[in-house]
């Protein structure tokens, strides 16, 4: 654990707790509802709202935005566009989780896109982010076939490459703003067997950004540092994915700043 960075974390989390922050989320059908609870859990106030004809609008008034491409359609896509237009022009942070963006040509062409618009901060699985910055990833769908530490040097690159603070997760998260970097340990093996953990993740991340947006590489590590701790925990009482999930939840609602600090596994790379 590196002291500096974990005080900070605690920090964040302390400051993200008693703010409760806005958090506008265009994520995928399959994530919206268990995303939503662990923000709220977490302590944050989300809202899912992707419609055009009201996703600038909102974009605007929130802390900040996160966009997963999870469930593509049209008039989705026209959603997120309006979301991160309005929220640059509204000085808002904003989060990009490129899911399977490799997949097909269509999920390729609405990343570009998105990519246009500066976000502040982009997640993603190894392979995803391998993909993102060019490279050939062993990724299958939404699964990441990529461990993270190969994906180290493709995520330093993105961040350079987009101004913008990248996060690797899995089992030892990486994150990069193209000059710092830390891994972060913690989390459960049962965190890959359920389904929008990731999705949720970014929401969280958006959450942290929100309450510091002139601190977005601090914010994403203290955002992957409260689900580490918070799935490690969980993983104490859990038997299998169903109670872990109860678990998680439950531990994000009930986790301290000390707990925070004392369980906080970041390295200083």
């Amino acid at each position: 654990m590196t002291t500096d960075l974990s005080s900070t974390a605690t920090a964040l989390f302390e400051k993200m707790r008693a703010t409760n922050p806005l958090v506008h989320c265009i994520t995928n059908y399959v994530a919206m509802n268990y995303a939503a609870n662990v923000l709220l859990a977490a302590g944050a106030s989300p809202a899912m709202v992707h419609t055009p004809e009201e996703s600038g609008e909102f974009a605007a008034i929130a802390g900040a935005l996160t966009v997963n491409i999870g469930t593509l359609s049209p008039h989705w896509v026209e959603g997120m566009i309006a979301a991160a237009q309005s929220a640059n022009a509204a000085g808002k942070p904003w989060v990009l989780d490129p899911v399977a963006h490799f997949a097909t040509r269509y999920r390729r062409d609405v990343v570009a896109e998105l990519l246009k618009l500066n976000p502040t901060v982009i997640r993603g699985n190894a392979s995803e982010i391998i993909a993102l910055a060019g490279g050939q990833s062993a990724g299958q769908g939404v699964d990441s076939g990529d461990p993270v530490e190969q994906a180290e040097g493709a995520a330093r690159a993105l961040a350079t490459a987009q101004k913008a603070v990248v996060a690797v997760t899995g089992e030892i998260d990486f994150v990069t703003d193209g000059t710092r970097a830390v891994r972060i340990a913690g989390g459960s093996p049962l965190m890959p067997k359920i389904t929008a953990m990731g999705c949720a993740l970014t929401g969280l991340v958006g959450a942290y950004v929100a309450i510091a947006k002139d601190q977005a590489f601090e914010a994403t590590i203290a955002a992957l540092t409260n689900f580490a701790v918070a799935g490690s925990f969980a993983s104490q009482s859990a038997n299998g994915p169903a109670s872990f999930m109860t678990a998680f939840v439950d531990g994000l609602h009930s986790l301290d700043a000390t707990t925070f600090n004392d369980t906080a596994r970041i390295e200083a790379l």
